[in-house]
């Protein structure tokens, strides 16, 4: 019995790190209506503006026989138009349902499944650590290698290429110095954006007028005060700091020995930090700093979570394994480790080499009920069992007597070589 609640599978954890798998095709799904909402609104009030119009125009007789056919000609063009672009996003819907229930029929296979002992969940694991391994790599901008494992293990319709590509490919874009690929972004989400008091259009729009102001022209300082008027004071209750900023960044320029004179002399006039404040704002790396605020955001409208999964999953992994003495005084740095050490750290995950640094900032295992064998004895191997068991098997093998053998490597061992374990 306490084997089998061991390795019975929580299917409630298990969907703890599958919630983006279904979460984030309803979030696309739900994009997708109100784009097409949006559209059918749009282009239908066009047309019932066309249409009364030319119906005014007839009966007053102000419109001609041929304007009237204009009005239809281009009625039925706008209507061609609308049916082209809802005929677009019907494919798209029936692209994402194909998807959700391909990922509906993934998860039910895991609800058939009820311990880790099953041959079936070695095959379900591998997918999902597939699933896992492609997300890590879209999310660090490997887009040919994620769709090419996508591709190899068939599990196109189980990971979001699509979505990912395009972030990064904004992404990419605001590294290179460039706003107009995000403020796009910006303006297709402008609702969702403003429900969730994001202020990554502001800090786009901001960085434009930074670029206004470093370009040292003549008509760039007007456009820059234009620029700001139209997107930056609608923010000055919002952001009041960052607004007066951008309205001294006028008088601090970028290179101040090669400025007008009398921004020489309103640069000298600022205290240290003050100036510092104002030379950050040209600094290359606030690009980066722009990048990593549309990753958050684009995350944050979508459900996602803002790390890996596969490092969510290695976190939770690692904890489960993790105990005080892996941290121990043995792993410490030490030119000369104890055999004991050594010993830990060969048949111990959370020890080795590769995991232990890894490991060292996640919790304990925390465990209400032990399933240790009684009785331990640790082998010279370093491989430890139960006293029962190694005497079931020594007698099944008809070992002479004083002798146990380990059970999987065969290795033969007198009674005295074996060390007594206990567990506090």
């Amino acid at each position: 019995m306490g084997d089998f609640e061991a390795s019975r599978i929580n299917h409630e954890n298990h969907l703890l790190l599958d919630q983006p798998l279904l979460r984030l095709p309803y979030e696309l799904l739900r994009k997708n209506f109100r784009s097409a909402h949006w559209t059918f609104e749009k282009d239908s009030s066009t047309v019932k503006t066309l249409l009364k119009d030319a119906a005014t125009g007839s009966l007053n007789g102000n419109n001609s026989p041929e304007d009237v056919l204009k009005s239809l000609d281009s009625m039925l063009a706008k209507m061609r138009g609308l049916k082209r672009k809802l005929s677009a996003y019907a494919d798209e819907e029936t692209r994402i349902c194909q998807q959700m229930n391909a990922r509906f029929k993934h998860l039910q296979e895991l609800s058939t499944i009820r311990t880790v002992d099953d041959v079936k969940y070695e095959s379900w694991s591998r997918v999902r650590l597939n699933r896992l391994l492609v997300d890590y790599l879209l999310r660090h901008g490997y887009g040919a290698s994620a769709a090419a494992l996508a591709d190899e293990k068939q599990l196109r319709e189980l990971v979001d290429i699509e979505t990912f590509t395009s972030a990064n490919k904004i992404r990419k874009s605001l590294e290179d110095g460039s706003v107009t690929e995000a403020l796009a972004w910006c303006n297709e989400n402008k609702k969702e954006l403003r429900k969730m008091d994001s202020n990554l259009e502001f800090m786009l729009r901001y960085q434009q007028y930074i670029e206004l102001v470093r370009t040292q022209s003549r008509s760039k300082p007007l456009e820059a005060i234009s620029h700001a008027r139209k997107y930056l004071s609608p923010y000055r209750d919002t952001y009041p700091s960052l607004v007066n900023q951008a309205a001294g960044l006028l008088a601090f320029p970028p290179d101040p020995d090669n400025a007008a004179p009398e921004q020489r002399t309103a640069a000298r006039s600022l205290s240290l930090p003050a100036a510092q404040r104002y030379a950050e704002l040209y600094s290359p790396s606030r690009w980066k700093m722009l990048a990593d605020l549309f990753i958050e955001t684009h995350n944050n409208l979508l459900g996602l979570p803002s790390f890996p999964l596969l490092h969510i999953a290695l976190s939770s992994g690692l904890s489960a394994l993790k105990t005080p003495a892996c941290h121990g005084s043995q792993t410490t740095s030490s030119s000369r480790p104890s055999h004991n050490a050594s010993l830990t750290s060969s048949v111990c995950p959370i020890c080795s080499t590769e995991l232990n640094e890894l490991a060292r900032s996640v919790p304990y295992a925390h465990h209400t009920k032990s399933h240790v064998e009684h009785d331990l004895f640790l082998l010279p191997n370093g491989r430890v069992y139960g006293k029962a068991r190694l005497d079931e098997y020594a007698s099944k093998m008809n070992l002479p007597k004083g002798s146990v053998k380990d059970l999987v490597t065969g290795e033969i061992y007198s009674w005295d070589e074996l060390k007594k374990v206990f567990i506090t």
